[in-house]
């Protein structure tokens, strides 16, 4: 017994330092030396991940010199309240207004200072054309470039920016041919295939990550209204945006945009699809702005519960939530509760389908729409218009910020957050603080329904009152909350 145990621990011990050292190969020694380790030969799996890294090596030679790094600035003013400018109201004499000198109304003070930003771009025209993301050029007063081994910082000139997918073109003018990218087909990449960022991270220019593929058709991060986002692990960080993510091939098939907090989540970032880009780049170079399909509708999405409610045995399509007056919806028939099943022949899956369909559309063009409604089919003829720039039809929500809020119309989905009865007004849906729409007591949730004598039904009224009114002219307004209507003075701007 004891010599089976003797013989099973020296069988154990032959086969773990068999173990240990067969990555490698003694050498042969004289007495005295110590024993000398070697790498084996390359077997045929070592020969792949060689080939595989000489590939990344070749992609990054081929496209880091079409990458530039884009530096911005923008010149911004603070104000502040000085702690000791009330001294001035201690130390005034009584005298003062004996004689009539008035009293000074206390003032902020104001100072300016330069900010600075960074990002990416890749360029796509040898002339001097470079694609970016919107959000990296948007609102800047200086826009420069630096192109791959070269100091010098050419300044650019935005040629056309789209908003609603967060892509730019801007151009730099220089004398010699820029090298360019390939623009690939992203609706032929797959999950798991290799991918590389690169672009300037925290300013680090060039810098090359790999990853993979993670998904295809991210949507609902309120980023952009059309939102079709490749998801990749390779890493992206602050200044990548704008730049290209590539496949092994070297072709782009993705500009970088936006990644996951990193303290919410680790290596998730996601790019725009390059067959997006393409079609926005050529129209930006053309026509320095985007032209769109539009239906004009309201979309809602669809759930199990509301597809039983209507009849429909799956949950597919788009309910139309509300059909804008004088819209080509509503010249071709188009109905609230209308569920749009399918669109020029083709099956529509969700909202955002819709919307990349009916966007990607000719204006002009004849199409049919397959509508869901009473438990049945019905085809109609829509003749697609041209979407109005920034939303200039009866849009959903009003100005940007008016004497500190912001308002939208009255549809179910606003009744139902503010619990409002009605749909005659509009309704709060942000209030700034320190304005004078606070200071009213107005709260989120207010409907407001008379503008001094003008009556407001909808927000196209309402666009339209507050254009007239002048900026420093106290108005009264009628409001309901909770149920109770009262007036209140919303004052000017100072």
């Amino acid at each position: 017994m004891r010599r089976r145990e003797i013989a099973l621990s020296f069988l154990v011990g032959l086969l773990i330092g068999t173990f240990l050292l067969g990555g490698y190969k003694v050498s042969t020694r004289s007495k005295g030396e110590k024993d000398v380790f070697t790498p084996v030969e390359l077997t045929a799996a070592n020969n792949e991940a060689v080939s595989l890294q000489n590939a990344f090596v070749r992609v990054a030679k081929m496209v880091k010199p079409a990458v530039v790094q884009i530096t911005t600035e923008k010149v911004v003013t603070y104000r502040y309240w000085d702690p000791f400018g009330d001294l001035e109201e201690f130390f005034r004499s009584p005298l003062d207004e004996f004689f009539g000198f008035p009293k000074r109304k206390r003032q902020p003070r104001t100072f300016k200072k330069k900010q600075e930003g960074l990002g990416s771009g890749f360029i796509v025209d040898e002339k001097g054309y470079i694609l970016t993301n919107n959000h990296v050029i948007e609102g800047v007063d200086k826009i420069y470039v630096k192109l791959f081994n070269d100091e010098h910082k050419y300044p650019a000139k935005v040629i056309g920016a789209d908003p609603k997918t967060d892509l730019a073109l801007i151009k730099i003018n220089v004398r010699k041919s820029l090298p360019t990218v390939i623009l690939g087909d992203s609706d032929k990449i797959e999950v798991g295939e290799w991918v590389m960022a690169i672009g300037n991270p925290m300013g680090l220019a060039e810098t090359v990550t790999v990853g993979v593929i993670s998904a295809k058709g991210r949507s609902g991060f309120g980023i952009t209204q059309y939102e079709d986002f490749i998801q990749t692990d390779a890493a992206i960080n602050p200044g990548n945006s704008g730049g290209p993510l590539v496949n092994i091939k070297g072709e782009v098939i993705g500009v970088n945009t936006f990644i996951i907090a990193p303290y919410a989540a680790q290596n998730i970032g996601f790019a725009i699809p390059i067959n997006l880009a393409k079609q926005v780049f050529s129209q930006l170079k053309e026509k320095g702005k985007v032209i769109r399909g539009y239906l004009g509708v309201w979309l809602q999405p669809l759930n199990e519960e509301l597809a039983k409610s209507f009849g429909l045995k799956e949950v597919k399509g788009a309910l139309v939530a509300q059909v804008i007056e004088d819209s080509p919806a509503e010249k071709a028939g188009i109905k609230e509760g209308d569920i749009i099943i399918k669109f020029d022949g083709k099956d529509v899956k969700d909202v955002r389908d819709l919307q990349m369909k009916v966007a990607n559309t000719p204006v002009g063009k004849k199409v049919s729409v397959v509508v869901w409604r009473d438990k049945r089919e019905k085809v109609l003829k829509v003749v697609v218009g041209e979407m109005p720039e920034e939303e200039k039809i009866a849009s959903r929500t009003g100005e940007e910020l008016w004497r500190g809020m912001k308002v939208s119309s009255i549809d179910e989905e606003t009744k139902s957050r503010f619990g409002i009865e009605g749909k005659k007004g509009v309704v709060v849906i942000y209030v700034e603080p320190g304005t004078p729409a606070e200071e009213a007591g107005i709260v989120p949730g207010t409907v407001i329904r008379m503008i001094d004598n003008y009556k407001i039904s909808s927000i196209s009224d309402f666009n339209k009152v507050i254009r007239k009114i002048p900026e420093k002219k106290n108005v009264r307004l009628w409001i309901i909350q909770n149920g109770q209507g009262r007036f209140v003075i919303l004052k000017g701007e100072e």
